[in-house]
């Protein structure tokens, strides 16, 4: 039944003179119309949202999408190199997760309190750490079925098993859901503030993971350009945890805190059972380390400032 519908579509596309057209093209042209279709479709989709659903949805998935997409840019130096040193992605690391500790406790766990007692006065702080622990407890559910810790001690390492790359890519993207809830959520209390530096802060540390994505999959023989494109994928789950935070909390206000609290839980997760360890997985990186003082130093006067 399957091979019948497939044929019949390919007989059909096959008559298609537009089809016909976008096949003579070179690859390259086929993939950059690709890109303009998807990037037309997904302009036209959020211009709705924006125009006729809430802003807020709007410009919190294009947030989500923008941080998600960040991955693909720090995928690109596997165009140009096979490996970094250690060193500098400990440094990298090490930087993105101080950052993302500083989103974190000022643009998650703060607000989320104070919306919290909002809602539930004198009763915020426990409705957080309850959502904070969830959000961890999720996490450590995942890794369960995807021991992310055991592909990362040999990320800095030429990975010689496909089956455990891709393994790796798969707990990327699985821990990338809940890193997408956090932009949504953080745009849904409608403080475009919080997203936006929840989004830098997602962005920057999804540089790394697109580095450390790309670069195995280039040692294991794939083409440079289809390993960036790997990498870009793992990062586009992330628009679908951020439509789906953005869109709960602006219909279901109370949802805020207990949203914001349980994506604060799955990124500290992520910073003290993966980031870390990491950095200091070769003994112990003092660069890594004032990279990571530096990192929430940064991100806390770039919330200041935004504010």
């Amino acid at each position: 039944m399957l091979n019948t519908i497939k044929a019949a579509v390919v007989q059909r596309l096959g008559a298609c003179t537009a089809y016909q057209r976008f096949r003579a093209l070179p690859l390259l042209a086929q993939r950059l119309a690709v890109v303009a279709a998807l990037a037309t479709v997904l302009t036209a989709a959020l211009a709705i949202v924006y125009f006729f659903v809430s802003p807020v949805i709007a410009v919190g998935a294009l947030a989500s999408i923008a941080a998600g997409l960040a991955t693909g840019l720090g995928a690109l130096p596997a165009l140009f190199f096979r490996q970094v040193s250690q060193r500098l992605l400990y440094i990298m690391l090490g930087f993105a997760a101080g950052v993302m500790l500083a989103a974190t406790a000022f643009s998650l766990l703060v607000p989320g309190i104070e919306y919290g007692n909002q809602i539930w006065p004198g009763k915020g702080i426990f409705v957080v750490s309850g959502g904070l622990l969830a959000g961890a407890g999720f996490l450590e559910l995942a890794d369960r079925f995807l021991p992310y810790e055991r592909f990362l001690a040999e990320r800095g390492e030429l990975i010689t098993s496909l089956r455990k790359v891709w393994l790796f890519i798969a707990a990327i993207t699985l821990h990338n859901f809940p890193e997408g809830m956090a932009v949504g959520v953080s745009f849904g209390g409608g403080d475009w503030h919080n997203g936006l530096v929840i989004a830098i802060a997602i962005g920057l540390q999804n540089i790394v993971e697109g580095l450390a994505v790309a670069l195995p999959l280039v040692g294991l023989g794939y083409a440079r350009s289809q390993a960036v494109f790997i990498a870009t994928l793992t990062g586009l789950v992330e628009p679908v945890g951020g439509l789906l935070g953005v869109a709960a909390v602006s219909f279901f206000f109370p949802l805020l805190p207990i949203g914001m609290a349980f994506a604060a839980g799955a990124m500290l997760f992520v910073i003290a059972d993966d980031i870390i360890p990491e950095t200091q997985s070769k003994g112990k990186a003092r660069s890594a380390t004032f990279a990571f003082v530096f990192g929430f130093v940064v991100m806390m006067v770039l919330d200041n400032l935004l504010g």
